[in-house]
Formats: C-alpha cells, structure tokens, sequence
C-alpha cells in the first residue's frame, strides 16, 4: 500500500473511533434522573385488534 493510502485509512479509522469514544463518554456521564422525574403511566392504547370482525 502507498504512503498516501496508510494516512487516508489512519485518518478515516482515527476519526470513527474518536467519534465513538466522544458518544460513549458524553453517554456514560449523563447525569442520573429520578425515578419521579420519569412520567410512567400504563399503557391505553387501542388497537382495534380484539374487535368483533363481522
């Protein structure tokens, strides 16, 4: 391979780990919430599936 060719894939290879170690770091640090700041409600969804089909 060409000198040319190794700087493209170390740059290209350098540039998605850096990007992925920078998500998983912002992530991973994320404050925790509380469990009352969370809206948990039962789920009422209907979807018209137990309906007679005549």
């Amino acid at each position: 391979m060409q000198p040319i060719g190794w700087l493209l894939m170390i740059v290209s290879v350098g540039s998605v780990l850096t990007l992925v170690s920078f998500c998983l770091f912002r992530v991973l640090t994320l404050p925790p919430i509380d469990v009352e700041d969370l809206n948990i409600a039962p789920l009422e969804i209907d979807t018209h599936d137990r309906r007679d089909m005549d």
